[in-house]
């Protein structure tokens, strides 16, 4: 806000027009710059002090508030487990280091599946990267029919439950990483899914696998075999579409696994699958109604 229109806010118009005319006198002859300037600033002040007060005053703000600090993001909410309880250096180990014989072989076993993936084996790295959990788990009857997203609410928010909780662990190791994608390195490497705009360790898709296949086989212990062979297949899908190392799929189940160990600890999460169970015996009696 310039001095001409603070002074009009307060009324003096008459110091408006001093103003106007010294100024024009400055312009024209250039002799008094300095001196008007000076004037015009220590005149300034008041007005400052006077809008200062003016704020302070104002109801419901304090002088202490500092409205440039930014607000406080609002403190995470835990539903199960701090993922801060878990200790990633003793779960997960670093990456194959770049350059090394270990690295290389990563990179080959990513060129070689490439060179052999089938029609079938594209449709199914597509599925994947969809990463819907009805869509993977239910596929080919391996669970029952009624294993749909309308008929189990509870399920799909404990899941999101489980995300909030323990996924910032999987961002985090990306982030201190940073091991670039096999694309990146070899551009005979072609996806054949869209390409992640993360990094590569550890693989989120793999933690995801498994954790929902963990969480799934205490819903349905009676299919726990079968759940943990979906869940190996469903990881090396990330393999197959050319994003991911079979190193990154093996840091993301360390995750879920040690993730999932504590979450059974928790008497809340242990009853929230009690509920979950109790949700797919009502889905099973509504199918077969």
């Amino acid at each position: 806000m310039d001095h001409a229109t603070i002074c009009h806010l307060l009324g003096d118009k008459r110091r408006v027009r001093r103003r106007g005319e010294r100024g024009r006198n400055t312009v024209a002859g250039g002799r008094n710059f300095g001196t008007v300037a000076r004037v015009q600033t220590l005149r300034f002040f008041p007005v400052i002090r006077l809008l200062t007060a003016a704020l302070i005053a104002a109801p419901g703000l304090r002088a202490e508030d500092n409205l440039m600090k930014p607000a406080a993001a609002p403190a995470a909410v835990v539903h199960f487990v701090e993922a801060k309880r878990l200790d990633l250096a003793q779960i997960l180990p670093k990456p194959p280091a770049a350059g090394s014989l270990a690295a290389q072989a990563d990179l080959e076993t990513v060129r070689q599946v490439q060179a052999a993936r089938t029609a079938e084996q594209v449709a199914w790295a597509k599925i994947v990267d969809k990463n819907d959990v009805f869509a993977v788990f239910g596929a080919g009857g391996l669970l029952p029919a009624s294993f749909k997203a309308e008929n189990f609410p509870r399920f799909v928010q404990l899941l999101k439950d489980i995300n909030d909780d323990l996924r910032p662990l999987i961002d985090q190791s990306k982030k201190a990483y940073a091991r670039p994608r096999p694309y990146a390195l070899d551009p005979r490497v072609q996806p054949c899914v869209d390409l992640p705009t993360n990094d590569s360790y550890p693989s989120g898709h793999s933690y995801n696998g498994w954790m929902r296949a963990a969480v799934l086989a205490e819903i349905f212990p009676e299919m726990r075999a079968e759940l943990m062979d979906r869940a190996r297949y469903f990881c090396w899908g990330r393999v197959l579409a050319g994003v991911h190392f079979p190193t990154d799929l093996e840091g993301g189940k360390r995750i879920a696994l040690a993730g999932f160990a504590e979450l059974m600890k928790s008497a809340a999460f242990r009853a929230r699958i009690e509920e979950c169970r109790a949700e797919a015996a009502a889905a099973r009696r509504k199918k077969a109604a």
